[in-house]
C-alpha cells in the first residue's frame, strides 16, 4: 500500500498571488541567521561566535546595558582600591628618586638620558606641571620627605592608569566571546593584584606599561572580530589605527612594549597566513590586507614612537647632567654648549682641547690635586664639561727644552704625522706626562699612570713627550689626513719612552678625583678608547681671517637615532646586583618581592596575591599539557579539533599563551638587572588565560552554578590581598600579623 502512496501537490493559487510558504512544524518562526552544523563548524574555525546577528556590534562587544552598569561599578571598587590613602608616605619612595627626578629635569628644561622611553615621564611631568611644581626637590634619597611638590598628583597619572586597567580586561575578554562571569572574574583578580596595587599607587613607569599593553589586546581583540565580519569598513580602519596608535604608546613607555607588538606581529602572520591560503582572496585583496596591516601596525607605531621623542628634544632644550651621554656634535644642540667658530688649523704653540671619541667626549683635563698613591703627581682626567682647565699648549719637544726658546716669534709650524710633541697645562704650567707607575685605580701591568708634572720654568723631561700618529681625517678637508686639523682629524697620542697610548675608560676615579674619568696610558689599548680630536684651537699668528670650523649640528633624526643607540647601551651595562633583584624563573612562582620603603614599623613590599598569581601559572601549565595531549591525539587519527568548542577555546587561549611567552621568555636572554616588576605584562595575560580556562571548564555548567563558582575564586582573591594588603599601603601592623604573612620563607619582608 505504501509503494502506491502519492503525495498530493498543492493547489495552484490564484492568479498573481504567490506560493504560500511552507513552515516547518519543528522550527515554525525561521531565522535567516541559521547556520547548520557544517557552517557553525566552519564559521568556529574562523574565530566566529555561535550564532550571526543582523547588527553586528562595533568590535564585536554584545555588551548589554546591564554589564555597563556592572562596569561602573567595578571601577568604582578598582579606584578605592588604588587610590585609597595615596598620599602615603609622603616621602620618596623606591624608583620615586628616578622619575620624579626626571618629571623635575623636564619642568627646567635641562637635558637628560633614561634608558626608558618619555611617554610615561611626560605624563607625569604634565600633571606635575598641571599643579604647579616648580621642579625644586632634588629626589635624592628613598624616604626624603616632600617639600612642595604635588607627588599626590604625580602619583595619580599611573593610579589613574591601573583602575583603567580594570575594564579593559572585562572588555578584552567578553571581545573574545567569554562569558560576563569569565570577564567579571578576570576584572575582580586585576582589582585585587597586591602587585599591580602597590606599583601603581607611586611614580613609576610599569602601571602606564600595563595600561597601553591592555589597551593594545583590546583594540587587537576588536579589529580582529571586525576583520573575520566584514573587512575594509570604516569600523575595521578604526579599530586597527587604534591599535596601531596604542602600539606605539606602550613602547613609548617601555621597550619591554617591543614584546607587545611582537605578540600582534604573530597574530598578524596567522592571519596573512589563512588569507594566503583562503582560495576565495584574490592576491590583489591579499595585498590590500598586507598594506593596510603594514600602515597601521608599522608606520603608526614608529611615528607615534619618534614623536614623543620629538617632544623630548623641544622640551629638554637646555645643557643637563645628560650631556656626557651624547656626542659632541649632540651636545652643542642644547642651550649653553654653543661653541663660537675656531681655527682649523692646529700648529706649535696652539692653545687647544682634546676631547676623547670614545666616551661622549670628556675633555682632557688637569686641576692642582695630586694622586694619593703612585707618584702623587698632579691628577691628570676625563672631565665632561667645558673648563679653563682643559686648556693645553703644544709645543715640539726637541726645542721646548730650551729655556731660551721664543715660540711666539717662531715661524708658524703646522703638527703633522709622526711629530713629536709636548702638552703643557696651561693653568699650571705643567706637562702631560707618564712613567712605568701604575695607575691608582687600573693597577695592571700594562697600563701606566698618566699626570701632570714640572713646574714653571722647568723645561720637562723624555717623559712628557708623545708622538702624533693620525687615524683617520674627515672627507670635507683633504689636509685633515696630512696634519691635525681641529674637530676633522682624529689621531692618537703614543709616549715615546714606553710606547704605551693616551686612554680613557668608564672608570671614575674616587672622591679625591672629584669621580672624574680616569685617564691613563695603555701598552694594549683598545683602539677605540686611545682615540682623539681637538675641539678648540688659537693661535696668535694665525690671522682671524684664516678658515675656522665648528660642529656640524645633527637634525633630528640624528639625535633620535643616536640617543636610542645610548639608551641600548646604557639599559645593557645596568648589570650590577641590587639587593632586591630577582630572575625570570622565580617569577611565575612569586619567590620573592622588592622592598619599595621602610619607615616605624611600616613597609611597602612589592609582592603579588599568591591566589591570582599562582592561578595564572597553573592555567599556563594546564593550557601547555591539554594542547600537547590533543596534538598527540590528532596524531592518532582523533578529530578533537572538529569541535567547534575545541577550536575556539584553542584559538582563544593559544593567543594569550602566545602574549604570555613572548612577554615572559625574552627576558631569559637578558644580562641586566631584574626585578618582580618586570613580570607584570606577562602577568596580565597569565590572569586573562587562567579566566579563560573557567570559561571553558564551567561552559557546561548552569549560569547560577557558574557565578557561585567564581563567586568563591572572587573571595578567595579578595582576602589574600587584605591579608598582604599593609605592605601595598604602607600601613602600621604587628609583629605576629607580619610573621603570618609571611607565607615564604624566600619573602624578605620584616616588621
Amino acid at each position: 500500500m505504501s509503494g502506491n502512496f502519492r503525495a498530493r501537490r498543492p493547489a495552484s493559487p490564484p492568479p498573481g498571488v504567490s506560493h504560500p510558504v511552507l513552515v516547518s512544524q519543528r522550527f515554525p518562526h525561521p531565522r535567516d541567521e541559521h547556520l547548520d552544523a557544517d557552517e557553525r563548524r566552519i564559521a568556529a574555525s574562523k574565530g566566529f561566535a555561535p550564532g550571526r546577528t543582523k547588527n553586528f556590534p562595533p568590535g564585536g562587544l554584545n555588551i548589554t546595558s546591564g554589564e555597563w552598569k556592572l562596569l561602573f561599578v567595578i571601577v568604582l571598587v578598582a579606584a578605592a582600591v588604588r587610590l585609597f590613602r595615596l598620599s602615603k608616605p609622603n616621602s620618596v619612595v623606591f624608583d620615586e628618586v628616578h622619575f620624579g627626578k626626571f618629571a623635575s629635569k623636564y619642568i627646567k628644561t635641562q637635558y637628560f638620558v633614561d634608558v626608558h622611553p618619555p611617554l610615561a615621564k611626560l605624563l607625569i611631568t604634565l600633571a606635575a606641571f598641571v599643579f604647579g611644581y616648580d621642579g625644586q626637590f632634588d629626589f635624592k634619597d628613598i624616604g626624603k620627605i616632600y617639600d612642595h611638590v604635588p607627588y599626590v598628583a604625580m602619583r595619580m597619572v599611573p593610579a589613574t592608569l591601573g583602575v583603567a586597567t580594570v575594564p579593559l580586561a572585562y572588555l578584552t575578554l567578553r571581545a573574545l566571546d567569554c562569558r560576563a562571569t569569565t570577564a567579571l572574574l578576570a576584572s575582580i583578580f586585576i582589582t585585587f593584584e597586591n602587585g599591580m596595587v602597590t606599583q601603581s599607587r607611586h611614580i613609576l613607569l610599569d602601571s602606564p606599561l600595563i595600561f597601553f599593553t591592555a589597551l593594545t589586546i583590546f583594540f587587537w581583540c576588536g579589529f580582529c572580530n571586525e576583520d573575520k565580519h566584514e573587512p575594509f569598513t570604516s569600523s575595521w580602519w578604526t579599530w586597527l589605527t587604534l591599535s596601531g596608535l596604542s602600539l606605539g604608546a606602550v613602547v613609548s613607555c617601555k621597550w619591554v612594549g617591543l614584546f607587545t607588538i611582537a605578540t600582534l606581529g604573530v597574530s598578524t602572520l596567522y592571519q596573512l597566513w589563512n588569507l594566503l591560503g583562503d582560495l576565495r582572496v584574490t592576491p590583489r585583496l591579499f595585498f590590500r590586507h598586507f598594506v593596510a596591516r603594514a600602515i597601521c601596525l608599522i608606520a603608526i607605531p614608529v611615528l607615534f614612537y619618534m614623536a614623543m621623542f620629538q617632544i623630548h628634544f623641544l622640551i629638554l632644550e637646555n645643557s643637563g647632567d645628560g650631556d656626557g651621554f651624547m656626542s659632541s656634535e649632540f651636545q652643542h644642540t642644547l642651550g649653553g654648549r654653543g661653541m663660537a667658530d675656531t681655527f682649523a688649523d692646529v700648529a706649535l704653540g696652539s692653545t687647544v682641547t682634546l676631547r676623547h671619541v670614545n666616551t661622549q667626549g670628556g675633555y682632557l683635563h688637569s686641576h692642582a690635586h695630586n694622586y694619593p698613591t703612585g707618584s702623587k703627581q698632579q691628577q691628570i682626567t676625563l672631565y665632561p664639561h667645558r673648563d679653563s682647565n682643559n686648556d693645553f699648549r703644544i709645543f715640539n719637544s726637541t726645542v721646548e727644552e730650551n729655556p731660551d726658546f721664543d715660540w711666539e716669534n717662531s715661524p708658524l709650524e703646522y703638527v703633522k704625522p709622526g711629530m713629536r710633541i709636548r702638552f703643557r697645562h696651561i693653568a699650571t704650567e705643567k706637562h702631560l706626562h707618564s712613567h712605568e707607575i701604575r695607575p691608582p685605580v687600573s693597577d695592571v701591568d700594562f697600563q701606566n699612570e698618566v699626570s701632570a708634572y714640572g713646574m714653571p720654568g722647568f723645561g720637562g723631561d723624555a717623559n712628557d713627550d708623545w708622538f702624533v700618529e693620525i687615524e683617520h681625517g674627515d672627507k670635507r678637508d683633504k689636509e685633515s689626513t696630512k696634519r691635525l686639523r681641529t674637530l676633522r682629524t682624529t689621531f692618537r697620542l703614543r709616549h715615546v719612552l714606553t710606547g704605551c697610548y693616551l686612554f680613557s675608560h668608564k672608570v671614575k676615579l674616587p672622591e679625591w678625583g672629584y669621580e672624574q674619568q680616569e685617564v691613563t696610558c695603555n701598552k694594549n689599548a683598545v683602539r677605540a678608547n686611545s682615540l682623539w680630536f681637538i675641539e678648540t684651537s688659537w693661535h696668535p699668528k694665525i690671522p682671524a681671517s684664516a678658515p675656522k670650523v665648528n660642529y656640524k649640528l645633527p637634525g633630528f633624526l640624528s639625535k633620535f637615532w643616536e640617543l636610542q643607540q645610548v639608551m641600548w647601551t646604557t639599559n645593557a651595562g645596568l648589570t650590577d646586583r641590587h639587593t632586591f633583584d630577582s630572575r625570570p624563573d622565580s617569577w611565575p612562582r612569586l619567590r620573592r618581592g622588592i622592598n619599595f620603603w621602610v619607615k616605624d614599623h611600616r613597609q611597602i613590599y612589592l609582592v603579588g596575591n599568591p591566589m591570582v598569581w599562582y592561578t595564572s601559572s597553573l592555567a599556563v601549565v594546564v593550557y601547555v599539557v591539554v594542547r600537547g595531549f590533543l596534538i598527540l591525539r590528532a596524531k592518532r587519527g582523533f578529530r578533537d579539533f572538529d569541535s567547534t568548542k575545541v577550536v575556539k577555546y584553542d584559538s582563544l587561549c593559544g593567543f594569550l599563551f602566545v602574549g604570555w611567552g613572548l612577554h615572559y621568555f625574552p627576558f631569559f636572554l637578558m644580562g641586566r638587572q631584574l626585578f618582580l616588576h618586570h613580570y607584570f605584562p606577562a602577568l596580565y595575560f597569565g590572569i586573562l588565560l587562567s579566566c579563560s580556562v573557567f570559561d571553558l571548564l564551567t561552559s557546561t555548567l548552569r549560569p547560577r552554578v557558574r557565578l557561585q563558582i567564581a563567586a568563591v575564586l572572587c573571595v578567595l582573591a579578595i582576602w589574600n590581598f587584605q591579608h598582604l594588603s599593609p605592605l601595598a599601603y604602607g600601613s602600621p601592623w604587628t609583629k605576629a600579623k607580619c610573621e603570618q604573612a609571611k607565607w615564604l620563607k624566600t619573602w624578605d619582608f620584616s616588621w
